[in-house]
């Protein structure tokens, strides 16, 4: 069972997971470095402890304490019950959802591990914005792809926005870093996968034309809001497909383009 402690001084240093998250480059930093991430509200929470990360410590607001009681008594980490104003005061924010807890990090697994058992993977380039982040994980989840495979200057998932954006998601699809880019991509090749650049580039295949739910592994590489997947990435990619657009829109967001590619790389779907 949790230890129960009250907190009313901001400086206190056992609150020193939760200071500044409001501070981005801060905790970019500091949270790979030291192993931790923050879950933020009910849902979020429970769904990294069902996935098996282990709780560092919570912060809660008076109200929410009944409402994590269960929780409460289920870890031995400590639980530290704070006035909102002084959660504000600590985190930079005010902390709508009145829960926070800050969990221990996972060893990331190897690319090659996560292929291994895999059938439809997301390759994600240079993606660096946390909420496009989490919203890619979250259609990733809810899809059905089997693993996210990252780039090196990819945004952190678990960063507090990506994490709050998915809706615990990140917690359901493996994820793993590609560490030499764009030459890794070759691994994913070796691995049995076709690689599909997603592009709005005019010479690109319709995504529905290039039946890609019917291949027996698939990659689809996206990228970055704006720039897109670079030369290099789109010149290591067997072919390139597009959404069709209509009414003179000639790109959607890329959680939005990321939601309709998955659906047309899924398996199962009905035959038109």
């Amino acid at each position: 069972m949790a230890e129960l402690i009250t907190i009313d001084d901001p400086d206190d240093p056992r609150l020193s997971d939760y200071t500044g998250l409001t501070d981005v480059e801060l905790r970019r930093r500091r949270e790979p470095a030291e192993g931790l991430f923050i879950a933020e509200g009910e849902k979020v929470i429970r769904r990294a402890r069902q996935s098996g990360y282990e709780m560092r410590s919570m912060l809660l607001s008076a109200k929410w304490v009944d409402v994590m009681r269960d929780v409460i008594d289920e870890v031995p980490a400590p639980v530290y019950a704070v006035a909102p104003e002084l959660a504000e005061r600590v985190t930079g924010y005010h902390v709508h959802r009145g829960a926070l807890a800050s969990m221990q990090r996972k060893p990331l697994p190897a690319a090659g591990d996560l292929l291994t058992a895999a059938r439809r993977v997301v390759i994600m380039e240079s993606v660096n914005d946390h909420t496009n982040i989490g919203a890619i994980f979250r259609s990733a989840a809810a899809l059905g792809m089997d693993a996210v495979l990252l780039s090196p200057d990819c945004a952190d998932p678990l960063y507090r926005r990506s994490v709050k954006v998915s809706m615990g998601a990140v917690f359901s699809v493996p994820y793993a870093r590609l560490d030499a880019w764009p030459k890794s991509l070759e691994t994913v090749r070796e691995a049995g996968f076709r690689l599909l650049a997603l592009t709005p580039d005019a010479k690109a295949t319709s995504i529905d034309e290039a039946a890609p739910h019917r291949l027996e592994r698939v990659a689809l590489m996206l990228g970055a809001e704006g720039d897109g997947l670079s030369t290099r990435a789109l010149m290591a990619a067997d072919a390139w497909v597009r959404i069709p657009m209509a009414h003179g829109v000639d790109s959607l967001n890329v959680g939005a383009a990321a939601a309709v590619a998955f659906y047309a790389v899924a398996t199962g779907r009905p035959e038109s």
